[in-house]
């Protein structure tokens, strides 16, 4: 029977299945308990330990040390929290050393400089390392929940998915930044003259949100939720219209009101 030959894998194909991480931990909170249970043993070396926010050096001194511990529940939980601690450190390797490889690139370091430091033999090997390092940090921008695959096909397609969107959003920040230049004036003509719209529940209840807003208007989603305010006061006056007989305005209310509906018609 002739073998069946394996599948190959798309290069830039997520990952089925995500990443089980440690994720946060309070290493210095971990490591002072494991060093109450050698003082608690009585160590005599204990203060040789390192500093508790010196998370390798005390690891090592408690890897080297373990003996010391003589109750079996004390073991037993050191040597957890060791296996646990060792994991968030390799967790956080690759994200640094891809930072350092970034600031010894930028620095003018060329890659065959930096193979040796990556372990590998060839500035072509040290490029695609260092590509590799650089999916720790990466997500799937089209499948948040899964792992960039560690290929540099995958990374930099996530890289460049990564830059896109940045860019749309930024894109999307200067238009509503844009947008709130021409709406704020508006905005406040309106609440200058809301004693001539105010005279309907829904039209009184937007007005009162762009009141709110319109002082404190900073960011994107302020400047979006003063738009969908200044629509609704447009709207429900309209409405208002429709059902009853036009309401006597002065010019600066009339002026006020279809500066809002030009505005809140142009999108």
């Amino acid at each position: 029977m002739a073998r069946s030959s394996k599948k190959s894998v798309t290069p830039t194909k997520p990952l089925f299945r995500p990443t089980v991480r440690i994720g946060p931990l309070d290493t210095v909170g971990l490591i002072g308990r494991l060093r109450r249970l050698h003082e608690d043993a009585e160590d005599p070396y204990v203060d040789r330990m390192p500093a508790d926010e010196e998370l390798y050096g005390a690891l090592l001194y408690l890897e080297t040390n373990a003996q010391v511990l003589k109750s079996e529940r004390a073991r037993r939980m050191a040597a957890l929290e060791r296996v646990r601690l060792w994991e968030y450190l390799r967790e956080r390797t690759d994200t640094h050393q891809a930072r350092a490889v970034d600031d010894a690139r930028a620095a003018g370091v060329e890659w065959a400089e930096l193979a040796p430091q990556l372990a590998v033999k060839a500035p072509s090997a040290a490029y695609n390392k260092a590509l590799r390092l650089r999916a720790a940090a990466l997500t799937d921008p089209t499948q948040p929940d899964r792992p960039v695959r560690r290929t540099p096909e995958a990374v930099l397609l996530a890289e460049r998915q990564a830059a896109a969107k940045a860019a749309a959003e930024r894109r999307a920040a200067e238009e509503a930044r844009r947008r709130h230049a021409l709406l704020a004036p508006v905005a406040h003509r309106l609440l200058e003259h809301r004693d001539e719209f105010d005279d309907d529940d829904d039209v009184s209840f937007w007005l009162d949100q762009i009141e709110a807003v319109l002082p404190h208007c900073e960011t994107p989603t302020q400047f979006v939720s003063l738009a969908i305010y200044v629509e609704a006061v447009v709207r429900e006056l309209r409405k208002t219209e429709r059902s009853t007989a036009r309401p006597i305005r002065s010019e600066g209310a009339t002026s006020a009101y279809a500066a809002a509906a030009e505005l809140v018609a142009g999108g």
